[in-house]
């Protein structure tokens, strides 16, 4: 046929693994705001603070060590302290309260972004990678592909089955569901539901660093990404369904590949390809191509 004759197919196959990649990048951020907001019910929109923090914690200890490891380690770790502070200071008391909740993780939100502003500056950072990831991986067609973003696609496959096993296989998964669904009979158990609670929102923070700290390494990091992979991740959420894992991989998966395509053949919409899947999403299933009843 003369139209696909006339197709690059280079051009094509690279966009269609960058756009992959940022699928992968954009599952593992939201994969923790699927357990938190999804799961827990609670709206944490300071959950792209959390992925911006522990890409710059990663940098600084990457810088200070050398180890892109430790960076990866530190990211997590800084991200899931702040998260669990955010869940015992202001979430936990705030339960049911949607709006309260909302308000409360914006302006948390906007003084993260402020103090983070503050120490770093406006200047963008990339973390280096270790040698064995800054080489090229022969592929057909495009020739060869950054190996760190085949890395990444692989690394967001086994955090998704992880998180699976953890949430249909393990008592901790059992628990959370449990606790989601009736608190109070759980409570009457004599189950610690709040502390559950603190060890999803630790989970959640801890992807998001994860997120911030791989982000960095094969993107950049600079001021607004919070902003931007929070959208990302609400977009993930809404059109995947809420508290699915696979409904977060699938949603990526519709974002991401949207949002490449678009830019790189239709510059001046892609943006709006994104909103398209989601209002076509939301217009047949309400609540997301996985989602269930709250």
């Amino acid at each position: 046929m003369p139209f696909l004759a006339e197709i690059n197919w280079r051009l094509f196959l690279t966009v269609s693994l960058n756009g992959l990649t940022l699928a992968a990048l954009y599952f593992v951020v939201a994969s923790g705001f699927t357990l938190i907001f999804g799961l827990m019910r609670v709206v944490n929109m300071a959950h792209g603070s959390l992925y911006l923090l522990g890409a710059y914690v990663g940098y600084e200890v990457s810088v200070a060590t050398g180890s892109w490891g430790a960076a990866l380690v530190c990211g997590a770790a800084a991200a899931a302290g702040v998260g669990v502070l955010l869940q015992f200071a202001f979430f936990g008391w705030m339960h049911g309260q949607d709006l309260r909740q909302a308000l409360v993780a914006i302006g948390i939100s906007i003084v993260l972004a402020d103090l983070m502003l503050a120490h770093w500056g406006g200047t963008t950072y990339q973390l280096d990678l270790p040698a064995m990831f800054r080489s090229f991986t022969p592929i057909p067609v495009i020739h060869r592909y950054p190996t760190a973003r085949l890395l990444l696609i692989g690394l967001a496959a086994l955090i998704g089955l992880g998180l699976w096993l953890l949430l249909t296989r393990t008592r901790l998964g059992i628990l959370i569901r449990a606790g989601v669904d009736d608190r109070g009979m759980l409570e009457a158990l004599g189950i610690n539901v709040p502390l559950v609670f603190l060890g999803v929102f630790a989970i959640g923070g801890a992807l998001a660093g994860l997120a911030g700290v791989i982000g960095g390494s094969v993107l950049s990091i600079s001021p607004g990404e919070d902003a931007r992979y929070l959208l990302s991740s609400l977009i993930v959420v809404i059109v995947g369904g809420m508290g699915s894992i696979l409904g977060a991989a699938i949603g990526a998966m519709l974002v991401a590949m949207a949002e490449t395509y678009g830019l790189a053949y239709t510059p001046t919409y892609g943006i709006v390809y994104t909103f398209i899947v989601m209002v076509a999403v939301l217009a047949i299933r309400p609540r997301g191509l996985l989602g269930r009843a709250a």
